[in-house]
């Protein structure tokens, strides 16, 4: 029995449904298997909206658990609606010159030119740099336009592999390099760490000086430390004290000891927040929560730290990501090598790790430290 798809495809809309769908899901799981005991194409029966939700959505893990974030999910689904969006709104002002549909797909009627004058269009004369130029600030930043880059390419680049469409899109963009200069300072040395702890331990903020007080000593990405359970700190049995297993991009565990301190730190947030300590807690239960009792989100958290951080005297903005690099700088200046810092923050390439610590390193490699102050006339 042929299934037919109920859903219609993108063009000729707006707005688009591409929220997660247990159920549709499981019926282009049907499709696919319904092509392939007919030798078709595996795609063959899937709309432009059935492929996004695919992408976005399907698993190529055995555990779903283990694929992508649901952050990093979101982050792709507002990019990939944002291109469709502005494609369709803004059609003739960008220059897709689509007088026909290739079978009912706008991803099949598309061409590299048009993505080409898309991403031109995005970083010159979209609706946000419109609104940034009237109010004399500049639009999207390098680092931003490189991010909205990857995740299109990426999208399209299995469009292409996946033979859903003919034309390599993806090499229809233009290439966008980040340098040192383009990404936001977010290094953060052990005295301004100290500063931070001490300004909320002197304003009797316990619960900032926590939440600073784990990130910082572990490395942890925002959404993690917000996925956290009581389950998830444990004692050590071998050296003493207690450690993390904390769940990272990609669905690997590592392992994170923490210092006495920092116990310290956690046992009294939850003292304040009038939670159970953790032996008698339940185990299903957030280590870390609001005020409400429930479980930070990596947004709220963000939102948080804001306004917290508002009254703070910086240059930088400080967010939880700021303490992620502190952590591989301080860890680099008290003499762990990178390939220990790279494990222990959870990249999957040292070049990230690299990176987080990338004005350090240049400075300590200036050829100025190698020289003799006796060869300089005492001038130094």
């Amino acid at each position: 029995m042929e299934i037919k798809n109920p859903k219609s495809n993108l063009p000729g809309t707006n707005t688009f449904n591409l929220n997660f769908d247990q159920q549709h899901m499981q019926f282009l799981l049907n499709l696919i298997e319904q092509s392939e005991a007919k030798s078709m194409p595996r795609f063959e029966q899937f709309t432009d909206r059935d492929m996004v939700l695919w992408y976005l959505y399907h698993s190529k893990q055995l555990f779903s658990n283990r694929g992508r974030s649901t952050r990093s999910t979101l982050k792709y689904k507002a990019e990939i609606e944002q291109f469709l969006n502005y494609l369709l709104l803004y059609s003739d002002e960008i220059g897709v010159d689509i007088s026909e549909m290739k079978d009912n797909s706008l991803f099949k009627s598309l061409q590299p030119r048009h993505i080409r004058r898309y991403q031109e269009w995005l970083a010159t004369n979209s609706p946000y740099v419109k609104k940034k130029n009237e109010k004399e600030e500049s639009g999207y930043s390098i680092a931003t336009l490189e991010r909205k880059t990857t995740i299109l390419k990426g999208f399209f680049k299995q469009l292409f592999e996946c033979n859903y469409i003919n034309e390599p899109l993806h090499q229809g963009f233009k290439a966008v390099y980040v340098t040192n200069n383009d990404r936001p300072n977010r290094d953060m040395g052990p005295s301004e760490v100290v500063e931070l702890l001490r300004y909320f331990e002197k304003n009797n903020n316990p619960i900032m000086f926590t939440l600073v007080h784990v990130l910082v000593t572990t490395g942890m990405r925002n959404e993690e430390l917000c996925t956290l359970k009581i389950e998830h700190i444990r004692k050590d049995y071998l050296k003493g004290g207690y450690y993390l297993e904390v769940l990272g991009k990609g669905g690997k565990w590592r392992r994170i000891p923490l210092k006495d301190k920092v116990v310290a730190s956690i046992k009294n947030f939850r003292e304040i927040r009038g939670l159970a300590p953790i032996e008698a807690a339940s185990k299903s239960s957030p280590l870390f929560t609001t005020k409400t009792g429930n479980a930070y989100s990596p947004s709220y958290l963000d939102q948080v730290f804001k306004r917290e951080f508002s009254n703070v005297e910086s240059e930088k903005v400080i967010t939880p990501h700021v303490f992620r690099h502190a952590f591989a700088i301080i860890s680099h200046i008290n003499g762990a090598d990178i390939y220990k810092i790279m494990k222990s923050l959870g990249h999957e390439k040292i070049e990230t790790t690299i990176i987080y610590m990338e004005k350090v390193l240049e400075t300590e490699q200036n050829a100025i430290h190698e020289w003799d102050s006796d060869s300089f006339g005492g001038y130094i």
